[in-house]
């Protein structure tokens, strides 16, 4: 089947389950497509991360990213944007874009910061720990399983009016001095008086941090591109407890805020001007649509708005239609406290081989495994809107070793509660949620390795059923009233992590459905 056109210049690339659907890579894909529709090889203005911070990992062509788009990895990208719904530290695109640019990729020559980014910096993160010391040792609460990025206070500053922009740096240095200033010592006064974290406790919060960005940059230390003290978080600490070294955080901060002054701008000119040159602008999303703070379900939520709707106001255009794509596995994973409904025990064959791959981007924690959950993404199709779907990593289910008695695979097609009660929904009361139980079908697996499999016709008629068989389960929940004006088609399936592991030529819907 030939692809179908995207419906509009301005595509989004979403996940539709807790994030790591693997989004990064459809990037490459996207454009790929679009230059051989259009052959047009600069089609693809501009890649614009739409939320997050540096807590949000993609990789892409093999290369691991945590701060810039995955558009890094397609030359022909004019622009690659960050939005100002998006909170950077400025050390961080350094850090990762230094680096790159000596493996051969061109960041800087590219990047483009919106004026009303938020700045995140060293005080965020040490809130994010002591928030998270706050939730255990003074609440006795299970942890959150923040990544320590200091994403949440960053956003916390916006609405509280405190926030210091990217335009900051254009301005004097003596006006970002007091305002950074200002809020280093709230932030102090804070972990003090509110967290009640012990002198203990925040002296190993620098230790944290410095032995976080020595994990997270050993290769870059390893090339000599930085050397191990641009790392060091204690250079911050001031002479006592709860006081921070504010002349040295202010110049390390504005330093690299002046590396990156030509790279600040206003992304709304640029994505209007590349939209009237009938270029396309993709929208890079972090997280996924279960962690949207409104919509997700607290604490296990990020900060920030994870859907379509959040692309215009990071870009700061007027609204327009949209094409969307929805991400997933064929398996689900999560992190942190999550609820998990569909969770494998851990003894299971499969479950031991999936965890052996699934490790977060950012943090390398290791993410929980489990069953193909229809449930949360019909939801995520009926309230989201998505035009295509797209399944990830259907290679990994392929059984093998002591897993070999048909290699049976479950997907959950609806929520029962103590007394039999189903659900074809996800309840919005979290108590409720935490009830219910996972009604499974069960479809027989396959053996053979699809990681070479470039044709939907090639792949195991096993693996063809159970992929039209989750479509199908996914537009049940979402479809539930018929209120779906389209049906989403199956866009990619991911049979493994390179960009040529893809396939592409997906029956459309109507006919997907009828191998079932």
């Amino acid at each position: 089947m030939a692809l179908t056109n995207f419906k509009s210049q301005i595509i989004a690339d979403v996940g539709i389950s807790t994030g790591d659907e693997g989004k990064g890579r459809l990037i490459y894909e996207i454009i790929d497509e679009l230059k051989t529709k259009t052959g047009r090889k600069d089609i693809a203005a501009v890649v614009i991360k739409v939320n997050g911070g540096a807590n949000s990992g993609h990789t892409a062509g093999g290369v691991k990213l945590n701060l810039l788009p995955a558009g890094v990895i397609e030359k022909d990208v004019e622009f690659l944007a960050i939005g100002a719904g998006v909170v950077a530290d400025p050390r961080k695109f350094l850090w990762e874009g230094m680096p790159l640019e000596k493996l051969g990729y061109d960041i800087f020559s590219r990047l483009v910061i919106d004026e009303r980014t938020m700045v995140s910096d060293i005080s965020h993160r040490l809130l994010d720990l002591a928030f998270e010391n706050y939730r255990v040792e003074i609440l006795k609460e299970e942890p959150r399983g923040s990544t320590g990025r200091g994403i949440t206070p960053s956003y916390a500053d916006e609405v509280s009016q405190f926030q210091i922009c990217y335009a900051d740096f254009l301005g004097s240095k003596e006006a970002f001095t007091h305002k950074l200033s200002s809020k280093l010592d709230r932030a102090c006064r804070t972990i003090e008086y509110v967290c009640r974290t012990s002198p203990q406790k925040w002296d190993s919060f620098f230790d944290v941090l410095t032995n976080a960005e020595l994990r997270a940059n050993a290769a870059a230390i390893k090339e000599g591109v930085f050397a191990e003290d641009e790392f060091d978080f204690h250079k911050f600490k001031g002479s006592k407890a709860f006081e921070i070294n504010v002349e040295a955080v202010v110049r390390e901060y504005w330093n690299a805020g002046q590396k990156l002054v030509k790279n600040i701008s206003d992304v709304r000119e640029i994505c209007l001007k590349a939209l009237a040159q009938g270029r396309y602008i993709l929208g890079e999303y972090g997280q996924a649509f279960w962690l949207d703070k409104r919509h997700g379900f607290a604490p296990n939520v990020t900060a920030s708005h994870t859907g379509v709707p959040e692309f215009f106001e990071s870009a700061g255009i007027p609204l327009r239609q949209v094409h969307t794509l929805g991400c997933c596995k064929a398996y689900d994973t999560k992190v942190g406290t999550h609820v998990f409904l569909t969770q494998m025990n851990d003894t299971h064959p499969l479950a031991q081989k999936l965890k052996k791959l699934e490790f977060g981007t950012s943090t390398g924690r290791q993410r929980m495994v489990g069953w193909f959950d229809a449930v949360e993404k019909g939801d995520a199709l009926r309230f989201g809107g998505y035009d295509d779907i797209v399944i990830n990593k259907l290679d990994a289910l392929s059984y093998e070793g002591s897993w070999c008695e048909g290699g049976e695979l479950l997907v959950c097609t609806a929520y029962k509660d103590e007394s039999g009660k189903i659900y074809h929904t996800v309840p919005r009361c979290d108590a409720l949620r935490k009830t219910l139980r996972p009604v499974y079908a069960q479809l027989k697996g396959w053996s053979q390795d699809i990681s070479g499999v470039r044709k939907f016709v090639d792949l195991p008629e096993e693996a063809k059923r159970y992929v039209a068989f989750c479509i199908k389960s996914i537009i049940d929940v979402a479809n539930r009233d018929g209120s779906l004006k389209e049906l989403p088609n199956l866009r990619y399936i991911g049979v493994g992590p390179m960009q040529s592991q893809i396939i592409r030529d997906v029956p459309a819907t109507q006919e997907l459905l009828k191998l079932i």
